[in-house]
């Protein structure tokens, strides 16, 4: 949904998600027509549908230790959030949307999936905190915290990895110079960081202006 502010790892994400909005669009659109409740409640349509073909196979179910938490409260009890993140976990606007990333996964052989939990700027959704949660005895323990902004948490492939971007004097807030990616396994209880890579952006994409249709 959101993240660090820049580089090609969030302008794809946003790309995507712009065309899956798009889609969603037309496809509520046929629902509502056809007297439904929306994309949602119809989906796509099935190969069953077409005359002769099998019926499709049921999408895999999710993982059994998935337990959706409340990761604002999470974060608003933990005495390991500083005040500083604390004070920006407010809602973005007049809504009740808080800039909170949550994912869930398999991060240290848990009962329960780990949540990893990225709090962000609500104007530019750069990311501020980075937090991980292991369900132990019933409730949620904070095993990782990084407050080193701007910075983002993710799972990758079983891993954890934190990407933090890296800006050089004058640079603006949308277009870092690069970013610095750090894996971290689980090991003896804690979380071990791996070796970083670093990537730096090319300052030739991007600022050409685009041609205008038919010239």
């Amino acid at each position: 949904m959101r993240g660090l502010t820049g580089g090609p790892r969030r302008v794809v994400r946003a790309v995507i998600l712009a065309v899956a909005g798009i889609a969603a669009v037309g496809m509520s659109a046929t629902a509502c027509g056809a007297g439904g409740t929306g994309a949602r409640d119809e989906g796509p349509a099935h190969a069953s549908a077409v005359a002769g073909a099998a019926p499709a196979s049921p999408a895999p179910s999710p993982a059994a230790g998935y337990h959706r938490v409340d990761a604002v409260s999470l974060l608003k009890r933990d005495p390991a959030v500083s005040s500083a993140v604390k004070h920006e976990l407010k809602p973005c606007g007049s809504g009740d949307d808080y800039p909170v990333d949550v994912s869930y996964g398999d991060l240290t052989d848990s009962d329960r999936s780990d949540v990893v939990v990225n709090v962000l700027t609500c104007a530019d959704a750069v990311g501020i905190g980075a937090y991980v949660y292991r369900e132990s005895g019933g409730s949620y323990r904070n095993v990782f915290k990084t407050e080193e902004s701007p910075v983002y948490a993710e799972i990758d492939q079983g891993a954890l990895t934190v990407t933090k971007q890296v800006y050089s004097r004058g640079d603006p807030i949308s277009s870092p110079s690069g970013e610095d990616v750090v894996p971290y396994t689980w090991k003896a209880g804690r979380f071990v960081a791996g070796k970083p890579v670093h990537t730096d952006y090319s300052g030739a994409v991007g600022h050409e202006p685009s041609p205008v249709p038919g010239d």
